[in-house]
């Protein structure tokens, strides 16, 4: 039995469609970035001392604020990481907080009441209502009977 590596005309135009088609779902995904991160900040750093005039070299002070700026940037960007742990074990505390209790949740334009007889962990808690797990954002109130 002999197989043919190469496509056909009419072959190389459906792969071409169906690449197509993915990467306009991809291109759809995507949002463009209007911040720089801390790894675009060094790569403009390592570009300037690379490109920087031997005879002329970046100041001392310039080189420190430059520094400053990158530290404070990497600082922030721990901080809103910490932040974002702290929101998902908040979530996940009130979540647990809801076991045993009455729920009232949307999904989509259904309302759908239960009682919560299981909870989830992670960095989005699930709760588990009427035999089906929902995402602990789509609770929108808690009660006791």
């Amino acid at each position: 039995m002999e197989l043919s590596a190469t496509l056909n005309a009419q072959e190389q135009s459906l792969v071409r469609m169906q690449v197509d088609s993915f990467n306009k779902t991809i291109e759809q995904g995507k949002k463009p970035s209007q911040n720089l991160g801390k790894d675009d900040f060094i790569k403009i750093l390592i570009t300037q001392l690379t490109h920087q005039d031997p005879t002329a070299p970046m100041e001392d002070k310039e080189f420190i604020a430059q520094m400053a700026q990158f530290s404070s940037l990497e600082q922030m960007t721990n901080m809103a990481q910490d932040f974002n742990r702290l929101a998902n074990l908040l979530s996940g505390g009130e979540a647990t907080g809801a076991l045993g209790k009455s729920v009232e949740l949307t999904e989509g334009d259904q309302v759908i009441q239960g009682v919560v007889k299981a909870v989830t962990r992670g960095a989005v808690p699930q709760v588990l209502v009427n035999g089906t797990y929902y995402n602990w954002e789509q609770v929108t109130k808690v009660y006791e009977e």
